[in-house]
């Protein structure tokens, strides 16, 4: 998995998966968003990661989310007690990157019919999540809508307030380190790919080749790190810009500005991705373009300070940014 040609190119078996080939092109993805975006763009200010509105001495700052296709697994294995967890740091991550402390949560579940033991799991994965993340919930709303919704569907938006002084300037500066902190595992990104691999192998109930799981889907599961306990630390040591590492993988270091990102000590990859990659024939390259391989969040900022922060934190130094462009790791150039 750590492999891969030294100018980037990977060679894959026509019988590899893609993400595309399971269903979802990141390339067209990204251009509808886009063009959604440019619709919007006029009525207010945004970051990379939130939506901010001027109250004058501070901003409110917004973000929504899901938890995407790994609500499928959650209803193969019937077991939803996680997935609240990733519906609020799947949020509150993105308000992290963008320097704000988030406050409060809303949730949103769409049914095709109600179901009394589920959303008791999904309310008990919300509370967990909001009190890891520091956030209340301040409600939400069930809708019943059998014509729409097959199975369910569950997302949520994070409100935070932060003063100018607070949010991070947004763009990294060549000569910058980056700091990188350990995901949890596979998180709520990709999992289409990864249902797919999985399938392959026989399905969420064999189990897990590793330690750590008993099967395939407990592993899948692994709920989304939460990373709002770090916001204090990114502060004191001078963060210019954070990356949420989520859809696109490790693409979304560029996110950080136009530069080119050399992870030359990136973190292990949890043994998941070692499934996913086996399960699925799937290429260096296809893995680093839609997981997260290990590395949940990244942060710029001065080598000095980088040091520190990785010293106090759990986070380790895994590269540098540089003029030029794309993201360079384990042999690959993405």
């Amino acid at each position: 998995m750590t492999g891969g040609e030294a100018d980037g190119d990977t060679e894959q078996d026509e019988d590899g998966l893609t993400y595309a080939d399971a269903g979802v092109d990141i390339e067209d993805s990204e251009a509808a968003t886009a063009a959604l975006v440019g619709a919007v763009s006029e009525q207010a200010d945004t970051t990379e990661y939130a939506g901010l509105v001027d109250l004058g001495d501070r901003y409110l700052a917004l973000a929504t989310d899901g938890v995407g296709t790994k609500l499928l697994v959650a209803e193969a294995v019937d077991d939803y007690s996680t997935v609240g967890i990733d519906c609020i740091a799947m949020n509150v991550n993105d308000l992290v990157a963008a320097g704000v402390e988030p406050a409060a949560f809303v949730d949103y579940l769409a049914v095709d019919e109600p179901s009394e033991r589920r959303e008791a799991e999904l309310g008990e994965g919300l509370a967990a999540g909001a009190e890891a993340a520091g956030v209340a919930l301040v409600g939400g709303e069930t809708a019943v809508m059998p014509e729409v919704v097959k199975g369910f569907d569950i997302a949520g938006t994070v409100a935070g307030l932060a003063t100018e002084a607070d949010l991070f300037p947004g763009d990294a500066e060549a000569g910058d380190a980056l700091v990188g902190f350990p995901s949890s595992g596979i998180h709520s990104n990709g999992l289409t790919l990864a249902r797919e691999a999985a399938a392959r192998e026989g399905g969420y109930d064999e189990p897990f080749p590793y330690d750590g799981y008993e099967t395939v889907g407990g592993a899948l599961l692994e709920p989304t790190r939460i990373y709002t306990h770090l916001l204090g630390d990114f502060r004191e040591h001078g963060v210019h810009a954070a990356a949420h590492v989520t859809g696109g993988g490790w693409t979304n270091l560029e996110r950080m500005g136009e530069f080119r990102y050399e992870v030359s000590d990136p973190l292990p990859a949890q043994p998941v991705f070692d499934y996913v990659q086996d399960a699925g024939d799937v290429s260096d390259e296809e893995m680093h373009r839609t997981f997260n391989m290990g590395t949940g969040f990244v942060v710029a900022l001065p080598e000095n300070d980088a040091k520190s922060l990785a010293s106090e934190t759990d986070g380790g130094v895994i590269g540098r940014v540089k003029e030029g462009d794309g993201v360079a790791i384990r042999g690959l150039t993405l």
